[in-house]
């Protein structure tokens, strides 16, 4: 039978209850989280997730129009595929036009209403009917002899549209060979699932060691909750197919298919094709508009080494520039051996590294921090903390000149620099010195040895003593 229904919108509405909040429609089975018995969500980098919800239905022979209830709202329905034995599905819907006072209205638009409005003075109710004209910015209204906009008091109509839900909805048109208990599964990719890894590390006095605890932090905004779900997360990039206006569907995300049934206190890593597949050993609930933390790993005493870089630049190769900078930034880096003999040796998920350290009094301090990609095993880890306060350099070109070279291709330059570098800590350091070098280089003098990091670069490692200073000197030629 078609219920009544009173909504408010602004002053014009009243709101009344109606059973189920109006979601069931004639002759449909509505399946919701009460029938689920089981759901795993599997979490990928990209903001996507593949949902596997298992429930348990009683349902008639024969053709059964079967509403399933409390999907994601981000649905993908293309992927959807239900499971279970004796089940044909014959088309199926996803209905994400979801119940408001504003959609409600929109749906009556060229349709008649009744307008119900109460005497200032007697009190006494009165009903006209009208039909609505439009719903944008407010509500038009036809009556029998008038137009009317903005009409004070309440709003009736006489049923829920078939296609207006209150929660995002799957329905699914089924073919059941036998009548009885048996329990489907439903799976599909949904967006508004997303998880980072963020690592917290805690240095030690000297720098040369870390304690490590790595933690993954999910995010739901899907419209809907997993209860006690298997959860797993997938690190790597998967490819997924570029997105299309489907003009069939005006763009529209609701799709009609056809397809047959088919039979069908850490985390734990594995390898899962050219990905890594980590497993919570634990089920847990992850409810919608919720951010959640899971342990990750926790590794103590990894051996790291701490490096002072200063990086040049290769412009500085081609003409005279005289003084370059007399104060340097140094970088202050630590490296990381992701390997099993340095307590670690595990597939580290992309995400930020924050580093921290106790200060004089034994309180934590934080000191920088740094992304990192997806790290395998045996590979290095290298996170910039920050510039030295107490490091400082400065560089010019002592001398600059062309050696031959007619046209645009065939220079040959000289150039000769000086880098004096300055310690005001009370230990020695060593800074490392790396120079991108253009063209066809050659080292003719220096001061210190250079080491040719690449075709394009070479590196200098210079000690510099406590409360003092360094000067490294070189003399570079430059074929184009």
């Amino acid at each position: 039978m078609p219920r009544k229904l009173i909504c408010c919108l602004g002053v014009v509405f009243l709101l009344v209850s109606f059973t189920t909040a109006g979601a069931v429609q004639s002759g449909e089975v509505m399946t919701t989280l009460d029938d689920q018995v089981g759901v795993a969500v599997t979490i990928y980098n990209q903001n996507l997730a593949l949902v596997k919800d298992k429930r348990r239905l009683t349902l008639a022979k024969g053709e059964v129009k079967l509403a399933f209830r409390e999907v994601s709202a981000q649905m993908r329905p293309e992927t959807a595929l239900l499971t279970a034995d004796g089940l044909a599905v014959i088309e199926q819907n996803f209905e994400f036009d979801l119940l408001t006072p504003e959609a409600l209205l929109k749906k009556y638009v060229g349709c008649q209403i009744e307008v119900i409005s109460r005497h200032p003075t007697t009190g006494v109710e009165s009903r006209k009917k009208a039909k609505v004209l439009s719903s944008n910015n407010g509500v038009v209204l036809q009556f029998d002899d008038h137009i009317e906009t903005g009409v004070p008091g309440r709003l009736s109509f006489p049923e829920l549209p078939d296609n207006l839900r209150d929660r995002p909805t799957l329905t699914m048109l089924l073919e059941n060979a036998a009548s009885g208990s048996k329990d489907i599964e439903l799976s599909y990719l949904t967006g508004g699932l997303q998880w980072r890894a963020d690592y917290v590390a805690e240095l030690n006095a000297t720098d040369d060691a870390i304690n490590l605890s790595g933690w993954v932090t999910l995010t739901n905004t899907s419209g809907a909750s997993y209860r006690d779900a298997q959860l797993q997360l997938v690190a790597g990039d998967v490819h997924q197919a570029p997105l299309k206006q489907d003009l069939a569907f005006g763009g529209r995300r609701e799709v009609m298919m056809k397809t047959m049934a088919a039979s069908a206190p850490s985390m734990a890593q594995e390898e899962m094709f050219e990905y890594h597949l980590y497993t919570l050993a634990r089920p847990t609930t992850i409810a919608d508009r919720q951010s959640k933390q899971v342990a990750l790993l926790q590794a103590s005493s990894v051996p790291c080494k701490k490096e002072f870089l200063l990086k040049g630049s290769s412009y500085y190769y081609r003409r005279a520039y005289g003084e370059i900078d007399r104060k340097l930034k140094i970088g202050v880096f630590v490296e990381i051996e992701n390997r099993k003999k340095n307590h670690l040796g595990l597939p580290l998920p992309k995400g930020v590294v924050r580093v921290y350290k106790e200060d004089s009094k034994g309180a934590l301090q934080f000191i920088g921090e740094d992304r990192i990609d997806h790290t395998p095993e045996n590979e290095t880890i290298r996170l910039k903390l920050g510039d030295a306060f107490d490091l400082t350099a400065g560089k010019k070109q002592t001398d600059f000149r062309k050696i031959a070279g007619d046209g645009r291709y065939n220079y040959i330059y000289e150039a000769a620099f000086e880098v004096k570098l300055k310690n005001a800590k009370p230990e020695e350091v060593e800074i490392k010195l790396v120079e991108p070098i253009p063209g066809d280089w050659e080292i003719l003098t220096e001061s210190h040895n250079h080491h040719k990091e690449s075709s394009s670069a070479a590196s200098w490692r210079i000690p510099v003593p406590a409360k003092g200073e360094a000067t490294l000197s070189y003399r570079v030629r430059v074929k184009y």
